[in-house]
């Protein structure tokens, strides 16, 4: 392998390396996330937004570099896999983080004491979010075709917790109830967006160890 090929492969490593290290910001986002959503406490909303423009200023950075990649070298196949797969997966992680702002910033104050249950149940499917989200950055770091695919997969968990969540906010009673279900039902949906994006970087990272474009459409979601 002549000195050039090294060298554009070593480029190579340190992308993908770079998106791991973009993939550390969101799980701490994350994690910011969960205490939040366990404590009802929002103070924690403004240092995951530092942490996200961080996210945000290396989706850029790393973006661009991609671009430059693709004018300057001219890649192979594989290579080109590679580089328009980051592009999705950084958007992904992007997004992953914005949401896990927005749940930080806005889980209702008093949910535990007004509805436990809700409560309860909004806990669990932030630990499932981040469960699965610790998963995917497992499986991109190692290049694991068998934990992309159980990502890809998405979750019946999710499913039926948010399932769950509807019907116990239509259930809620009393003055604040109206209000409350809207506050938690917006987390809610935060949540789930997280498990499905979280699900479009396991299937892109499946198209990329296997360079087949059917799973490409799992992406669609």
């Amino acid at each position: 392998m002549d000195s050039l090929r090294v060298h554009y492969a070593a480029e190579l490593e340190q992308l993908r390396l770079q998106v791991e290290i973009m993939a550390v910001k969101v799980e701490e986002n994350l994690d910011r996330m969960r205490i939040a959503v366990a404590e009802h406490d929002t103070r924690l909303g403004d240092e995951a937004a530092r942490v996200d423009s961080e996210v945000d200023a290396m989706n850029v950075s790393l973006t661009e570099r991609c671009y430059e990649l693709i004018i300057k070298e001219s890649p192979v196949a594989s290579d080109f896999r590679l580089i328009v797969s980051v592009v999705r997966v950084l958007n992904e992680l992007e997004r992953i983080s914005d949401h896990a702002v927005k749940v930080a910033q806005h889980v209702p104050a008093g949910l535990g004491e007004l509805a436990p249950d809700v409560s309860d149940l909004l806990i669990t499917i932030s630990d499932e979010a981040s469960e699965r989200f610790h998963t995917a950055r497992r499986a991109w770091g190692a290049m694991d075709l068998s934990l992309a695919e159980e990502i890809a997969a998405g979750s019946a968990l999710t499913d039926a917790l948010q399932s769950r969540l509807v019907r116990e906010l239509m259930g809620l009673e009393g003055p604040d109830a109206v209000g409350l279900a809207v506050e938690t039902a917006g987390v809610g949906r935060s949540l789930e967006r997280i498990c499905d994006h979280t699900s479009i970087i396991g299937a892109r990272l499946r198209y990329l160890i296997t360079g087949d474009p059917a799973h490409l459409a799992a992406e669609v979601r």
